[in-house]
């Protein structure tokens, strides 16, 4: 291959190599020809269909019209969604490293027919089995096995070693459990071939629990979604956009790179295509301004990591966090939109310390005079540009809800459909963005206005999702389907729709382009899900190992006991377990083995700790270390894909990518012990307050690892600007030094104490009781009750699910009713012992002096760096 200037020497970036991991990793890397091909290609076409069939209302309007059953339920949906998966696993990724890449050999036939046949037994013999609850025939057994063999198979050829020998351990341990080597804290009897695999594959506890539910629901549409979006243009409209409005700031592309990967992560679910699609252009111009090989690949792979962060995909696993914490998806969004963009900011801002320490500058820009605020705006535009699109179809949009609250999906649609023609005749004015050569020289960079002009309808779909989710208040998945549909009618008609605005005769061509780019992405958002529908069908393996052996609760106490109950102890510990057991695996397979292991494992240390974490921080910690996996060597995959386009060495991309990301690794904790960063129980003006405090923290915690803040840092003013970047993110911290959190009442004292709080109150308690496991042992656990209405104490207690009986000065409690809210939690205490269980403190929060007042001696602090910094300084500092 010549290079772009005629030379006739190779190019550096080994396109091929990248291609074909990204193949690998998310799409197949076979891609058979002829009537295998097309078949495949047709299996791909078929699933997508399938998946937006089932979410629309066409099979009970088919139902109606015809008399037939054509509605699929859930666990149906499920059983057909991994058939899927398993029979394109089979054909579209080889099977050994010597396989084919263009044709499919006859074991691979047998398999896929195998495992989409041990899939369909289930849906075929579904009536019988129901009636055999627990009771498995041979065929039962044989079609079970069949599934797991094919299920193991396909997780081998899609994911990899690494996941496939996480679910052999599991496995190993349901049937293995009770020999002799394992310790005896994690010794179980074990399990018998046939209960085993009922419970594995035969019911909902397994295979096809809820991990692959979400899949069939919900994710599958949004990877759908994002791969029409790609294939319509959205992609290289991004980075265009980002690079004409960055580039010219000093180490522009790699400032564009970190905000081209955020859009990217609006819809990707994979940081290796992230990595790819945007790293394919933004690290050689990265390198071409003054990165170092590694440093290029490190921003790319940081941002592409970040990007599994953002709302509302999240990669994927913002659906899964949903279920399995039972938090709606509304709130899930809103809990993680803060850090995402604090972590984002103080990317971009690490990229300007290395580009000031290089001495780089940015890029030429076309001529304007442009003000102060005005690059203020430009610069901050790629980051809080979704959180304004979703407050404008809040408050902008809401009126037309509120002044038609009868509107009809008709009059939602002609008002879509007026808003397109707008936006397509404004970009059929300006020619089409050409997907540039990463390679060619970019003398000068584009308008920021001209470029976002020319893909505001991009944008339409993305309206369409955030209206049914917060105004119309649908579930994920029909939202999803509803934002398909719009994209899907963008692909469809904008080629043709631009023709006839230009005046051109190209309309039938047009609409040519537009039905391949639909086919191309319907094929592509299907064969993206199979990695995905693989992963979520082998986690629910290790779910359903942990609900049928008790696992997450054997883990809490190795942690337990290895931390020796120190609560940092205890979160180091399960943030190097989680980036452990993420590595090498998709987002949503990650999330769900450190989900399912490691979030159990903070909610019971850490209220044996005294400290009540609510779910979704324990959720989102664990989420972000698995993510951090991505890149953490030596199985990162992001750092390899970087590595391949950079041309530089993966393991050093890799820690570096990884050093980039400490400030990633930091927001986890802060989750833990300051809550309001994921905007619990904050009002708007504080929502506000928290983001400015958590963005200059973050930065000054980016300046102190870089050792470079307006001129290099000392090392011990690195260590100040630590400490004020901490005490701005924990101010609660340097207060519990001065005066307690808590007012300790004697547990006694609770109906009285109860009684007199407001409705709609907590109350903080601290359970003493003999543990179940050891009765010498007397264990304690910090719980949080909410009373519900005002009424008298008993009554108030009764409702948040405690029965308490005064006795002897002692506040003893009954074993709660299961069911009841603290029926699962109190099972590590022994009811029936010798000693009661008691409620032995009340703790009521104490009347003290606002945290905030620790800011003032941290910007005091702050400003003596600066003072310091500036006699050295060398050069602008923004």
């Amino acid at each position: 291959m010549s290079d772009s200037n005629g030379s006739g020497t190779a190019s550096k970036r080994p396109e091929i190599d990248v291609d074909e991991l990204v193949a690998q990793v998310d799409s197949g890397a076979r891609a058979p020809t002829g009537a295998v091909g097309l078949f495949v290609v047709a299996l791909a076409f078929i699933w997508s269909t399938f998946q937006l069939y089932i979410a629309s209302g066409v099979p009970f309007w088919l139902n109606e019209v015809t008399g037939l059953n054509v509605v699929f339920n859930n666990s149906e949906a499920r059983i057909i969604h991994l058939a899927f998966a398993i029979a394109l696993a089979s054909l579209a990724y080889p099977l050994f490293r010597t396989s084919s890449r263009h044709s499919v050999p006859w074991y691979d036939w047998v398999l896929a027919i195998l495992g989409a046949g041990a899939c369909l037994y289930l849906i075929i013999n579904k009536e019988a089995i129901a009636n055999r609850a627990g009771l498995p025939t041979t065929a039962d057994l044989i079609a079970s096995t069949i599934g797991m063999l094919s299920l193991a198979l396909a997780v081998y050829r899609t994911l990899g070693l690494p996941m496939l020998i996480v679910a052999g351990v599991f496995v190993f341990y349901v049937f293995f459990g009770h020999l002799s080597f394992w310790p005896d804290a994690i010794q179980w009897k074990g399990a018998s071939f046939g209960k085993a695999m009922w419970h594995y594959w035969m019911q909902l506890e397994g295979v096809f629990g809820v991990a692959l539910g979400v899949s069939a629901s919900m994710i599958f549409l949004f990877v759908l979604f994002g791969a029409l979006l790609e294939k319509a243009g959205a992609g290289n409209y991004f980075i265009k956009l980002a690079f004409a409005l960055l580039g010219h700031l000093r180490g522009g592309p790699a400032k564009a790179a970190v905000v081209a990967s955020a859009m990217s992560g609006l819809y990707s679910g994979s940081s290796i295509a992230n990595t790819v699609t945007t790293g394919t252009f933004t690290i050689p111009l990265m390198k071409r301004t003054g990165f170092a090989p590694e440093k290029a690949g490190a921003v790319e792979v940081a941002s592409s990591t970040n990007g599994q962060l953002t709302p509302p995909v999240m990669g994927a696993a913002a659906f899964l966090i949903s279920e399995f914490t039972g938090i709606s998806y509304t709130e899930i969004i809103k809990h993680a939109l803060v850090p995402a963009l604090v972590s984002y900011i103080a990317l971009v801002y690490i990229v300007h310390l290395e580009a000031l320490k290089l001495n780089l500058k940015g890029m030429e820009k076309p001529p304007a005079h442009l003000t102060l605020i005005q690059k203020l705006i430009g610069f901050l535009t790629g980051f809080i540009g979704i959180a304004a699109l979703g407050l404008a179809v809040y408050y902008g949009l809401g009126w037309i809800k509120v002044a038609f609250p009868n509107m009809t999906v008709w009059a939602s649609t002609l008002l879509f459909a007026a808003a397109y023609l707008i936006l397509v005749f404004i970009a059929a004015k300006r020619p089409d963005l050409e997907v540039d050569d990463p390679d060619a020289p970019l003398a000068v960079l584009p308008r920021a206005n001209e470029v976002a002009l020319t893909g505001l309808h991009y944008l339409l779909p993305i309206v369409v999702l955030l209206w049914c989710i917060l105004i119309e208040r649908l579930s994920p998945a029909l939202s999803a389907f509803w934002a398909t549909v719009a994209m899907v009618s963008i692909v469809l008609t904008q080629h043709a729709l631009k023709s006839i605005f230009r005046g051109e005769a190209a309309i039938a061509t047009g609409l040519a382009q537009g039905v391949g780019d639909f086919v191309t992405g319907m094929i592509a958002g299907a064969r993206n899900m199979v990695p995905i529908g693989v992963a979520t069908g082998v986690a629910g393996v290790i779910i359903g190992t942990v609900s049928l052996t008790g696992l997450h609760q054997i883990v809490g106490e190795f942690v337990e006991f290895v931390s020796g109950g120190n609560l940092m102890v205890m979160l180091i510990l399960v943030a190097v377990m989680s980036l452990v057991l993420g590595m090498g695996l998709p987002t949503t397979a990650n999330y769900i083995v450190v989900s399912s292991l490691m979030a159990p494992v903070i909610v019971s240390v850490g209220a044996q700790s005294g400290l009540v974490v609510p779910l979704i921080a324990c959720h989102m910690f664990v989420f972000y270390f698995g993510i951090l996996a991505d890149d953490t060597p030596p199985v990162g995959l992001a750092a390899f894909a970087a590595a391949a386009i950079s041309g530089g060495d993966p393991i050093k991309t890799g820690l570096q990518g990884f050093a980039y990301d400490i400030r990633t690794a930091l927001l986890p904790f802060m989750f833990i012990f300051n809550t309001e960063i994921l905007l619990i129980d904050v009002t708007i003006a504080k929502a506000v307050f928290v983001f400015v405090i958590a963005v200059a923290a973050m930065m000054l915690f980016a300046a102190a690892t870089q050792g470079y803040f307006f001129a290099r840092s000392r090392i011990w003013e690195s260590a100040i600007l630590l400490v004020i970047a901490f005490t701005l993110l924990r101010p609660a911290f340097w207060l519990d030094f001065v005066q307690p959190p808590y007012d300790i009442r004697p547990g006694s004292d609770v109906e009285q104490i109860v009684e007199k709080l407001p409705p709609g109150a907590h109350v903080r308690l601290l359970v003493r009781g003999p543990d179940f496991d050891k009765p010498d042992k007397t264990s304690e656990l910090t719980i949080l009750a909410d009373l519900g209405p005002a009424g008298d104490g008993v009554s108030r207690l009764n409702n948040a699910g405690l029965t308490v009986l005064e006795e002897g000065g002692k506040a003893k409690l009954d074993e709660p009713m299961a069911g009841t809210s603290f029926f699962t939690k109190f099972q590590m205490f022994d009811f029936y012992g010798d000693n009661p269980v008691e409620i032995a403190e009340v703790q009521l929060e104490a009347e003290r002096m606002p945290k905030e007042i620790f800011y003032i001696p941290a910007v005091l602090l702050l400003i003596g760096v600066i003072l310091l910094q500036r006699r050295r300084q060398t050069q602008p500092a923004f």
